[in-house]
């Protein structure tokens, strides 16, 4: 893997969304995503804000329409910049929590399932969660930039 090169200046998303990471001792609750981008990865809720949303609010939402949970309080942990080199540029927030009611439900977008932090299926996620989603869970706040062709990584920065 290259050695990241610092992404542009004028760097600007064209799409914007959230993870949401909701622990519960020392398991956190993942989904086995089953549309859109990632289909068929293991990754926390979420998904693109819409018009006129914070990423709070999105975050908020898409956690009760992939999983029927309503969130308590949730902590911005970091930032993640997606460079595709197909043209996508996102930015996603994520966000960390441990207050939620309801019964997490499988539903047209989402299959969730708890894992242990200790062992997290991060050989069925993405490749870059592996470089901040451990460091992230045990309550490390950072931000992160990462190049991809498709799925495959090309580069990477991460700051904690």
């Amino acid at each position: 893997m290259e050695e990241a090169e610092p992404f542009p200046e004028d760097w600007t998303p064209n799409m914007r969304a959230n993870l949401v990471f909701l622990t519960k001792g020392d398991e956190v609750l993942l989904i086995h995503k089953k549309t859109g981008l990632g289909a068929g990865k293991i990754n926390g809720p979420g998904g693109k804000l819409e018009a006129g949303e914070t990423p709070l609010e999105a975050a908020r939402r898409e956690v009760e329409e992939e999983l029927h949970l309503d969130v308590g309080e949730l902590d911005e942990m970091g930032e993640l910049h997606f460079d595709f080199v197909d043209g996508l540029k996102l930015h996603c927030v994520v966000f960390h929590g441990t207050e939620f009611t309801g019964t997490p439900t499988e539903t047209r977008e989402a299959k969730p399932e708890w894992f242990s932090i200790a062992d997290l299926p991060l050989d069925r996620m993405w490749a870059d969660d592996r470089h901040w989603l451990p460091q992230m869970l045990s309550g490390q706040r950072f931000r992160a930039w990462f190049r991809f062709d498709g799925e495959k990584m090309l580069s990477r920065e991460v700051l904690f």
